[in-house]
């Protein structure tokens, strides 16, 4: 079973994202931020990290920089519902700084899914 672990600052989403891929059959374990996330990848490296960009404690692209120094070839998924910059500028900079798809807030059940099967190569 591919463990997934998902970084999400807001309760509501991370809790429907959890679900969702429970159902798919999919390990989860979630964090509220960059910090939390990093300590539970310390712990136990996972198959798929979905994160979320604009978090307090430690945002996305930073939790991505140092997702890549532990783990080069870590797969990552950013996802963002905008901020001060817009939603574009910030999935433009996580691709940049290592995520390998991202996906924009809100999005389908099915479009996540399709993003994770691409990235995950099931």
């Amino acid at each position: 079973m591919q463990r997934i672990l998902i970084i999400e600052d807001d309760e509501d989403i991370r809790i429907m994202l959890q679900k969702i891929l429970e159902r798919e059959h999919y390990e989860t374990e979630v964090a509220s931020n960059g910090k939390e996330g990093l300590e539970l990848y310390k712990a136990t490296p996972f198959d798929l990290v979905i994160t979320d960009i604009v978090m307090p404690e430690k945002e996305g692209i930073e939790t991505i920089t140092e997702l890549r120094k532990m783990q080069p070839d870590v797969k990552i998924i950013a996802m963002s519902g905008g901020g001060h910059g817009g939603v574009e500028s910030y999935l433009h900079m996580a691709k940049l700084f290592g995520a390998q798809r991202t996906i924009a807030k809100p999005f389908q059940r099915t479009e996540l899914l399709d993003v994770i099967h691409d990235v995950l190569g099931d």
